[in-house]
């Protein structure tokens, strides 16, 4: 099993654009949400490279992950199959001592939200959090992907 050791934060302010480097934009949507997985459709746009990918669907740092990439027509087909909103972002490349860090920025009805990700090779690496770092979410749920398919962070309560 592909794992995948994670860690996610809100983004406080605008600092990061000044180290971003690569930017790629993706329209994704979930085949399939149970208790133990989800499945999930990704399209980078507008070159139409498509994954499919398999999520173990648990709250925390280590999860278990597969991507394998699909046929550009399948993925358009399977993305009309998905349940509730597509999520549309903007992910930018920033790296910051020594580690790469990943800025989604949303779009579509997620607009205005904005998470950095990093992964890491061990649960315990340590790492030097960038200053427009904010509030860790890894361990909320609302702000995975999967559930943002189905309730976007415009629709939350204050």
């Amino acid at each position: 099993m592909g794992i995948e050791i994670e860690r996610k934060f809100l983004v406080t302010d605008s600092g990061w654009r000044e180290a971003a480097g690569h930017r790629s934009r993706y329209r994704q949507g979930y085949l399939a949400l149970t208790e133990q997985v989800s499945i999930r459709v990704r399209v980078e746009l507008p070159n139409g490279r498509s994954w499919l990918g398999i999520k173990e669907r648990r709250v925390g740092r280590v999860r278990g992950e597969f991507e394998y990439p699909v046929p550009p027509e399948d993925a358009g087909q399977l993305l009309a199959l998905c349940r509730g909103q597509w999520v549309e972002k903007n992910r930018y490349h920033v790296l910051h001592v020594g580690h790469l860090w990943e800025v989604d920025e949303f779009l579509g009805e997620n607009a205005g939200l904005v998470v950095a990700e990093i992964e890491l090779k061990r649960e315990d690496e340590r790492f030097e959090p960038p200053k427009w770092l904010g509030r860790e979410i890894t361990d909320d749920e609302r702000y995975y992907n999967a559930a943002l398919a189905l309730t976007p962070w415009s629709r939350w309560e204050s």
